[in-house]
């Protein structure tokens, strides 16, 4: 499964939103630490930090146990707090539907892959993705 194009298909939805920026994503592996997320998930739920960002959480199938568990637990205490609607899309291999992110998120679940042409990839990539001068 190509995770990249399917992330990308996301913010290409709208033609005018912007590339994600550093804070929006997160590329997770087994490696990443839960200091990694729970700064990357209170800048998606925290108020006044949103606006109309998407929050892309890659590969959070690959999150060891231990880190999967307090991202959980996090989740659950700042979500009861949060009176405005955020944006957040976790992105997994679906192959690993047993991991623990995408079991503890399944009520969330859509079973669809985010697709686009690569034509379109390319030309959303080409107006967004400029290099300063």
């Amino acid at each position: 499964q190509e995770i990249l194009p399917c992330a990308l298909a996301i913010y290409i939805h709208s033609s005018d939103q912007p590339l994600p920026t550093y804070d929006e994503v997160l590329l997770c592996t087994p490696q990443t630490t839960f200091e990694q997320v729970e700064l990357f998930l209170r800048r998606c739920l925290i108020p006044g930090r949103r606006g109309q960002k998407i929050y892309t959480l890659l590969h959070a199938d690959e999150l060891i146990y231990e880190v999967g568990l307090k991202l959980e637990q996090l989740f659950r205490r700042v979500e009861v707090q949060c009176k405005e609607q955020y944006r957040l899309v976790i992105i997994c291999n679906s192959d690993q539907d047993h991991c623990y992110i995408p079991s503890i998120f399944s009520q969330y679940k859509l079973h669809i892959i985010p697709q686009e042409p690569l034509e379109r990839i390319q030309k959303y990539l080409q107006k967004h993705f400029m290099v300063p001068q």
